[in-house]
């Protein structure tokens, strides 16, 4: 199962990235991982947090909010474990549309989470080369 990003499209103003976090950060709600790219005019912040449907409330109140499914797949924290990761995919014909990394404190691991044009196929090539893939109750058990 994929994990469920959240994409909020922002103003690219001074004080806007503040004023969303800190709604979540205010409402108790963890980030565990997020990713900011702008245009011009706006900025899409990506966030995998512990509670979708509250974030989605708060920020939805001032801005636009979707969902999109990802993958997210636990990696050794040492050189070459993305780079194995991608080939697996590469091999398989999956293309990537984006990609950013987190870590916890509580595993010697990190976590890359995908973007990809076929989800489902992604996560299964992945499980069947031994990699360690995330679904949204994870999300919720992590350090």
């Amino acid at each position: 199962m994929a994990i469920t990003q959240l994409s909020a499209f922002l103003a690219n103003e001074p004080g806007t990235l503040y004023k969303a976090l800190s709604a979540v950060s205010d409402a108790g709600i963890n980030i565990r991982a997020l990713s900011v790219a702008d245009t011009r005019d706006f900025g899409i912040l990506r966030m995998i947090v512990s509670d979708n449907e509250k974030t989605k409330e708060i920020l939805g109140e001032d801005t636009t909010v979707a969902e999109t499914a990802v993958v997210a797949v636990r990696m050794n924290d040492k050189a070459g474990a993305l780079k194995e990761i991608l080939n697996i995919l590469q091999d398989a014909g999956i293309n990537i549309e984006y990609v950013y990394a987190f870590t916890t404190s509580g595993k010697d691991s990190a976590y890359v989470v995908l973007r990809v044009n076929e989800t489902e196929a992604a996560e299964e090539i992945l499980r069947k080369n031994g990699k360690e893939t995330l679904t949204d109750q994870d999300i919720q058990g992590l350090l």
